[in-house]
């Protein structure tokens, strides 16, 4: 019961910070119009105008024109709301996987969602020997999972249901949703970025920098300070939308995991499987963008701290341990399991034991030593 209670307060917890960060980027996209308009108020002040005078323009254009930048941020998120599947798909590889090809998995999925009354999502396979999984989609009738095709090889019954259980809970608990919104929200300022910063031209000609010829007249007054203001608001505002999107994602991987243990009631299978995705979720190629989508980020070279995108492994079988009762496992065991792997394409052998191990053994080192 206590274990029960801690688990869903843990629950609780994460859901507020998500909605706060979640609340971030409506703040930086104030601050991001509020740097265009001192950019523009800059780059047309008379010579030697004052630093307060262009930031009493640059404020007043934001109270005018904010409902202008809202519309636009819409335009943008229907764009992204009607392509976002194709996009997705194009990025990861996914194809849509039939009940003929892989039963096995359409069943466990399929035992889950009438387990809980709700829609059975399609199913997609991503070509690879990697051990990972995703889902996406934006409203009901459109929802996927992915999993890759040695998730299917590799992991027992208890373990693939717990991964799936997982990713429907991301589906059920609407976190697919928050998370594409998070990913167009944050490509707003990068684009702009990417403008400002990079200096591209628009396809109008108007690019927000000083012309090397305006040089001698802007050099004087508040113009200069004001547009290293406007440019430094829009660099913290794109770093910032990017740790917002990682953090956004780390926290809704601690609710997906308590989700699956809800809908499994095995929290064992969970950790098990975690723990050998660890080590062998890598996928090369694999768009930076797309990486929080995952179970465990697909990256070969994963970011740690502030720029991780998930939580680790550790933090992740700690929580659940803790309020799920489940029991940590350890690798020497899931070593047991290992089979011969399956002729994996060229272009992964490159995370691969190089000595010839399986993938799933034991590696050297602290967590246990390799069988010969």
């Amino acid at each position: 019961m206590f274990k029960a209670y801690g688990l869903y307060s843990h629950i609780r917890a994460n859901e507020l910070r998500s909605a706060f960060l979640l609340a971030g980027f409506v703040v930086l996209l104030l601050a991001l119009m509020f740097s265009f308009a001192l950019l523009i108020e800059a780059m047309s002040a008379r010579p030697g105008a004052p630093f307060d005078y262009i930031l009493a323009l640059a404020v007043d254009d934001l109270k005018r024109g904010w409902p202008i930048g809202v519309v636009a941020a819409g335009v943008w998120f229907v764009i992204a709301y009607l392509f976002h599947q194709k996009m997705i798909d194009f990025a990861t590889g996914a194809a849509n996987l039939s009940r003929a090809e892989s039963p096995r998995v359409y069943n466990l999925l399929e035992n889950l969602c009438i387990s809980r009354g709700v829609p059975i999502p399609a199913l997609q396979m991503i070509e690879s020997d990697a051990l990972n999984a995703y889902a996406s989609g934006l409203k009901e009738g459109e929802y996927k999972i992915a999993v890759t095709r040695g998730l299917t090889r590799y992991l027992t019954d208890a373990e693939l249901e717990a991964v799936l259980a997982h990713e429907l809970t991301h589906i059920r608990n609407r976190d697919v949703q928050l998370l594409v919104i998070a990913v167009i929200f944050a490509g707003i300022f990068a684009f702009v970025a990417d403008l400002t910063i990079r200096r591209w031209d628009f396809p109008f000609g108007f690019s927000p920098h000083r012309p090397e010829s305006d040089n001698g007249r802007r050099g004087n007054g508040g113009a200069a300070l004001a547009i290293l203001i406007a440019l430094f608001i829009i660099a913290l505002s794109w770093g910032a939308s990017v740790l917002i999107r990682f953090a956004l994602s780390r926290s809704r991987e601690f609710l997906a995991d308590a989700g699956s243990v809800e809908l499994t009631k095995n929290p064992d299978a969970m950790i098990s499987a975690l723990r050998k995705i660890e080590a062998h979720a890598a996928i090369p190629n694999m768009p930076s963008r797309m990486q929080y989508f995952f179970i465990e980020t697909p990256a070969l070279h994963p970011e740690f701290g502030w720029l991780a995108s998930h939580p680790s492994v550790d933090a992740r079988v700690a929580a659940l341990v803790e309020f799920g009762g489940g029991r940590d496992v350890s690798v020497a065991a899931l070593g047991e399991e290992r089979e011969a792997i399956v002729a994996p394409r060229e272009d992964e052998a490159a995370f691969l034991p190089k000595d010839g191990r399986h993938p799933l053994w034991p590696p050297r080192g602290p967590w246990g030593s390799a069988r010969r």
